[in-house]
Order: structure tokens, then sequence, then C-alpha cells
């Protein structure tokens, strides 16, 4: 059944016709953002090697700041707890703390070369030491990811 454009029952039981545009959603790319072409993985990469500085890349200023502040605190405080840094995975749950541990990026790499973090834990406080490390990796590709998102507009 249809009724004309000026018909009282059109409006009752026909749905308006709404029109949408992507213009200003989310997925769209924002050049005000993106700074025009380039190299859009920059951030992400940047950021996962050292913590704060995809944000820093693109003039987040405190958001960088806050963000290097945050990852570098958690991990120096686990390394301070002697904290276990995962060299090898021998089952799951190693494999899931290499991958964390891997998140911190160089600060990662120095600390095993230097010889920081334990192999073994040997203190109760090493337990959590080894968590704080963890999860300071996994904000750290978090905060990569986030840069990422902010270089290639997804975010605003």
């Amino acid at each position: 059944m249809s009724f004309p454009v000026g018909h009282p029952a059109r409006s009752r039981f026909c749905l308006p016709l709404v029109r949408y545009s992507q213009e200003g959603m989310a997925t769209t790319p924002n050049n005000k953002a993106t700074g025009g072409s380039g190299f859009v993985y920059l951030p992400l990469i940047l950021g996962w090697l050292v913590p704060g500085a995809g944000h820093f890349l693109l003039r987040k200023w405190g958001r960088g700041a806050l963000l290097a502040v945050s990852i570098l605190g958690m991990f120096t405080i686990g390394i301070a707890m002697q904290g276990k840094l995962y060299a090898g995975a021998h089952d799951i749950l190693e494999m899931l703390g290499l991958a964390g541990d891997l998140g911190n990026g160089l600060l990662y790499f120095v600390s095993r070369a230097a010889g920081w973090g334990a192999d073994q834990i040997t203190v109760t406080t090493g337990d959590y030491g080894t968590r704080f490390i963890v999860v300071a990796g996994l904000l750290n590709v978090i905060a990569a990811v986030d840069a990422h998102n902010l270089r290639t507009g997804r975010k605003a």
C-alpha cells in the first residue's frame, strides 16, 4: 500500500528516509591529523621502539609525555623489584609473558643486553615486578596503535 507524499497516513506508517554521510565519521581519513602523505606506519614503529615517541612525532606532547612516564616508570619499577624478563618460551604462559615483554621495544632489548631482569625469581616481590614489566609492554603496544590511529585519521 502506497500513500501520496502529503497524505497523513504516510507519516504514521512509513519510516522517514534517512541519508547518512561518511563526512566526519571516525573511519574517514582526517587530512589535518595525517599531515598529508608519507609513511603512515612510522608512528606505530617508533611508538613501539621508544615509549611515547609515536605521539611526540605527531606533536601530541601531553599524551606522549604521559605515556612515556607511565611506561618507563612501570618498567623501571618492575626491574627494581627484581622482576623476570622472559628470554625464551617453554609453555603457553611464558609465551604470553615474552610477548608482553617484547612490547617494551628497545627497553626490552637494552635490558637483556645489560643483564637486567632476573632469570629466576628469588624474592616475593619479583613476581609483582614481572607483572609490571609485562603490563608496561602491553601498554606500550596499545600506545603505539593509538599513535597509528591518530596518524591515519581513524581517531581525532
